[in-house]
Parts: structure tokens; C-alpha cells; sequence
């Protein structure tokens, strides 16, 4: 089995491989260009772009749109592979960070933490921006394609399903976290189902797995099982081309599977963490509301939330992490050293190409116990349970 492009409208990248976009300010201009070098699609996250920008405290709007700007305009002299900016929809200045994406050429949107039903509406005349949203059920799937054929006569460009080992905010209940009903290739399947009603007399969506995709095996693995690629974050963390700095990185080589923790963020959601004294500090309610000037995400509370979740990880961002926290996928304790990001795409190649030689030999084995021909013309597959995955 080989390892596929991934085509997303016109677009087309070389490998089935999107970095996933992780703020504030972990992937930036260096990791998305980076990765669209490699063949992927490299992904700048529009989450606080500007915390850092000189006037942030005084007009974080502003800083937002400049660094977001710039950012995407440097990653553009850095490659000529596709690019994608993710905007969540939670965020207060979401319809800045979709329009300032769309000025800029971006070649995909992908949008999550809510459901951007109103993206269609941004794109202009000439506008060659392809939409992807992120969502983590079938449900979310068809209330968009439902609401853009209906208000926009558009449809996804493709759709990212992302599963609950996914790292940062993460969108399931706690309870539904653990629960075998919510696994991964549980909802790819179902939400590759609820999309072909809407693939008739149209293009097909491509249908894109995230969340806890680690290795090559995993790549794999949802490529057979239906999927035509894969996001991964965490991954691409662990490189050197990541933009945040080396004590951030550090925190997932030196991460246990333990310190792998499940948190109340102060937006409202749940949010996968590396733990560690801040976020012991916050459990034990060593820390205090706040008085915040940016209210950056529409679901937070700052008279109710004990810190910062925007300071927090842009401190972390920094390797400030006695004043942060990292966020990171429930497989970030298996990092054992930082590569380059050249490195890591030959590792993940090398590894699908071990899990399909398996397959391949496994499928022979199978052929052979049921009695079913390999030679050429038809093949007339016997009663057997162990085929079943087969046909």
C-alpha cells in the first residue's frame, strides 16, 4: 500500500500528512514551512498570534492581525508547498483571523472548537481559500454540511474528525473522553457515513484523522481504514523547527505516560496537559481570579478562572513553564528526542511501509486459510470471518 497524496480541492500535497495548527504560538511560519517542504501541510495557528508583539496589552486586536500576517507571510518565503492557518471558533477575534487568512492567500482554513458555520460567508470573489472544519462527531459533521449547502450552496473542502487523545482543548465531555464509543476510528468511520449523502453529484470530502495518530502504524492504519490523511501535532512539537522554545520541547521528551493529564481549562473545556507545578498549584487552588484585559476566547470567565490560559501557555511558549503548562496529546510520553522535521516524515514513511508489509502478508495468510484465489480475473472470496476486513 502506498503511501497516497492528499488532495483537498485543487490542492494537492505529496504526503497524507497535516501538521496540526497548536497556539499560542507553538506553530508558527518555521514549523508549517517546514513541514510543507517535507510534503505535508503546514499549519500556522491563529490562537493569540500577538502575545508576544510589543502592543499586545494595548491593542491585542491589532498585535493579533500584524503577527498573524506576518507569520503567514514569512512561511510563504520559507515554501512553496500548501499552507493552512487554523482559527478556532471560540476565539473573540475570530472573524479577523478568517479574513486576515483569506487577504493573504492562505491555501486552506481549518476551524474547530465550535462550529464555524458561518465561514463560507468570509470567502470573496477570486478567494482560492479551501474550508476545513474540525469536528468530533457525525452530528457536527452534517449540521455543517447541512447549514453551508443551505446558506452558502458550499460544502468542506475536507473535514478533519479529531478523537479524545487529541492534546489541548479537547472537544468531548470528560466522561466521553475514556469511552470506547468515542475512539478515533469509531468516529472516522461514522463521519465518513454521514458524509456520502452529501458526496452525491459532488466532490468527494476528504475525510482527515486526528487525534492520537503517533506513528507510521497509525498512518496506516486510518488510510485503510477510509481516511485520506492524517493530522498530527504533538509529532511535530518534539522538532527542531518548532517555533516554541527548547524547554518546551524538553517537557515532552522528559514526560511520563503519568504526567499525561486531563484538565478543566478556564474556557470551559477539557484540556489534555503534561502536568506539572502549575497545574498542581491550580489544583490545589493556590491560585486566583484575575482581572483580564483581552478576553480572548468567548467562553471565558476571568472574574471565575483561577489564571490566565492565554499568559499561561504563551509563558510556556517561552519555557516559562514554572509560570504555564504545555498542552500535548495523550502519546507525548513516548517522544524520546527532538529531530528535524526532515527526519521525523523519513521515520513516519519508513514505518507505514513496516505496518503495510505487514498487512500485505497478513492478507495472503488470510487469502490462503479461506481457500481464495490470488491469481488474475475474479476472485470469489469463500465464507471465512477471518476475510471479512478483506472485501
Amino acid at each position: 500500500m502506498k503511501l497516497n497524496e492528499l488532495r483537498i480541492g485543487n490542492l494537492t500535497s505529496r504526503l497524507p500528512i497535516v501538521q496540526g495548527g497548536m497556539g499560542v504560538g507553538i506553530s508558527m511560519a518555521g514549523l508549517a514551512s517546514a513541514v510543507a517542504n517535507e510534503g505535508g501541510i503546514g499549519v500556522i495557528s491563529a490562537a493569540i498570534p500577538g502575545i508576544h508583539e510589543p502592543d499586545f496589552a494595548t491593542n491585542s486586536a491589532r498585535a493579533n492581525i500584524r503577527a498573524l500576517r506576518n507569520e503567514i507571510r514569512k512561511a510563504r518565503k520559507m515554501t512553496d508547498g500548501v499552507l493552512g492557518v487554523n482559527v478556532m471558533v471560540a476565539l473573540t477575534d475570530f472573524s479577523a483571523m478568517v479574513r486576515t487568512s483569506i487577504e493573504e492567500g492562505i491555501d486552506i482554513i481549518f476551524s474547530g472548537a465550535g462550529l464555524p458555520l458561518d465561514l463560507p460567508g468570509y470567502l470573496v470573489e477570486k478567494a482560492k481559500t479551501k474550508l476545513v472544519p474540525i469536528v468530533s462527531s457525525a452530528r457536527a459533521a452534517k449540521i455543517i454540511c447541512q447549514k453551508w449547502l443551505s446558506r452558502f450552496n458550499y460544502l468542506p473542502d475536507a473535514m478533519v474528525v479529531e478523537g479524545p487523545k487529541a492534546g489541548g482543548h479537547i472537544g468531548f465531555k470528560a466522561e466521553q473522553i475514556d469511552d470506547p464509543d468515542f475512539t478515533l476510528d469509531h468516529l472516522v468511520t461514522e463521519v465518513i457515513d454521514a458524509l456520502k449523502p452529501y458526496e452525491s453529484g459532488h466532490q468527494k470530502i476528504p475525510v482527515i484523522a486526528a487525534g492520537g495518530v503517533y506513528g507510521g502504524e497509525n498512518i496506516h492504519y486510518f488510510l485503510k481504514l477510509g481516511a485520506a490523511g492524517v493530522q498530527m501535532g504533538t509529532r511535530f512539537v518534539a522538532t527542531h523547527e518548532c517555533d516554541a522554545d527548547d524547554a518546551f520541547k524538553q517537557a515532552y521528551v522528559d514526560a511520563k505516560e503519568e504526567d499525561m493529564v486531563v484538565i478543566k481549562s478556564p474556557v470551559g473545556l477539557p484540556g489534555r496537559v503534561i502536568r506539572n507545578d502549575f497545574t498542581e498549584a491550580v489544583n490545589q487552588g493556590k491560585k486566583k481570579p484575575f482581572k483580564c484585559p483581552f478576553h480572548c476566547i468567548k467562553t471565558c470567565d476571568s472574574s471565575k478562572s483561577p489564571y490566565c490560559i492565554a499568559m499561561a501557555l504563551g509563558n510556556a511558549r517561552k519555557g516559562k513553564l514554572k509560570h504555564g503548562f504545555a498542552f500535548a496529546g495523550k502519546n507525548a510520553y513516548r517522544v524520546e528526542k527532538v529531530v528535524s522535521v526532515k527526519e521525523l516524515m523519513t521515520t513516519l514513511m519508513e514505518e507505514f511501509g513496516r505496518a503495510a508489509a505487514e498487512s500485505d502478508v497478513q492478507k495472503e495468510e488470510v487469502y490462503r486459510r479461506c481457500n481464495i484465489d490470488l491469481g488474475p480475473g475474479t476472485r470469489v472470496p469463500q465464507k471465512c470471518e477471518d476475510s471479512a476486513w478483506l472485501f
